[in-house]
């Protein structure tokens, strides 16, 4: 689509907004009702299906970043878009309804998320991700996959005969849903990162900021368009389960299938301070989770006010 006047610009940060809102009622609703038809929790298919459909913008960005301009851009977006999931996406979420933590992802999936980012920051902190280092993260990736996947074969064994026939039936409208859902958030974000960014060039802001926020932004759409949306429906610990997968996803596949492709340069910027605070939000985050077994209004203010902080940080 040419982008030639800020009406145009206009018309697609509208039309992305309304995909985004489509897609992530869509995608919610579908995702769980299948949940409930298999009999699987809600942050269970947050973390593992959902999370794994809204990481796609990411891959995508990366891997079109990595071919076509700089590794360092696709992983400049993969970070910021992780530390936009925890200070934007989980801090708007809880400031419209605080959101239960569960269990099973706090004990389960965070210790994933923590070793994905400690990971990426040692692997990366010589400057370069090869292809070796990517084995190794898709190695996790699996580790990750087989302890969700026991997870929840054992769910489903617990499942009694009577409870199983009370169960709602998984009929392919929910399916429908999901995929269509995925669509709308994708196209979505991608007509809200275009509009965007051309707006923010015209301003006169430079390339590298543009990158560093609303491309790292736009990839977190997704993400914080279902978890809004799974927040004000109350299902809170599908927000939760979705941003946690999401970051594991990220790092473990995105950056793995990158590196083993073609290897990604990690600038001294990434290194110095784009790297530490994706960990002090990852602690900041874990903190907030121990704490207790809810994120709050005010710690999710603290989250946005935290992300406020950060692009303050990147300003030119």
């Amino acid at each position: 689509m040419l982008l030639g006047s800020p009406l145009t610009e206009l018309l697609l940060l509208a039309g992305g907004a309304a995909l985004l809102y489509a897609g992530a009622e869509l995608l919610v609703k579908g995702a769980s009702d299948l949940a409930l038809a298999v009999g699987l929790k809600a942050s269970t298919v947050g973390v593992t299906v959902v999370a794994f459909a809204t990481t796609a913008p990411e891959l995508f960005v990366s891997l079109l970043g990595a071919i076509t301009v700089s590794t360092d851009t696709g992983l400049g977006a993969i970070v910021g878009s992780n530390i936009a999931n925890i200070g934007l996406v989980l801090g708007v979420s809880a400031l419209i309804r605080p959101l239960d933590t569960s269990r099973t992802v706090f004990e389960r999936h965070v210790p994933f998320m923590v070793v994905a980012a400690l990971l990426l920051v040692g692997l990366g902190w010589d400057g370069r991700i090869g292809a070796v280092d990517g084995v190794l993260l898709l190695a996790v990736l699996i580790a990750f996959t087989v302890v969700v996947m026991r997870r929840v074969q054992q769910t489903q064994s617990g499942i009694s005969a009577a409870e199983r026939a009370e169960m709602p039936d998984a009929r392919l409208r929910d399916v429908a849903s999901v995929v269509g859902g995925i669509v709308a958030l994708i196209l979505g974000s991608r007509w809200l990162v275009e509009g965007g960014q051309s707006l923010l060039s015209a301003a006169g802001f430079s390339d590298i900021f543009i990158g560093l926020t609303v491309l790292a932004l736009g990839t977190s759409l997704p993400e914080l368009a279902a978890s809004v949306v799974a927040a004000i429906r109350g299902e809170a610990e599908f927000s939760v389960g979705n941003v946690v997968g999401s970051n594991i996803y990220n790092i473990l596949a995105v950056i793995g299938i990158v590196a083993v492709i073609t290897p990604i340069s990690v600038s001294p910027g990434v290194r110095g301070f784009e790297f530490p605070a994706l960990l002090a939000f990852t602690a900041l985050l874990i903190g907030l989770m121990y704490h207790g077994d809810r994120i709050s209004r005010i710690d999710g203010g603290v989250l946005v006010v935290g992300y406020l902080v950060f692009i303050y940080l990147l300003l030119p």
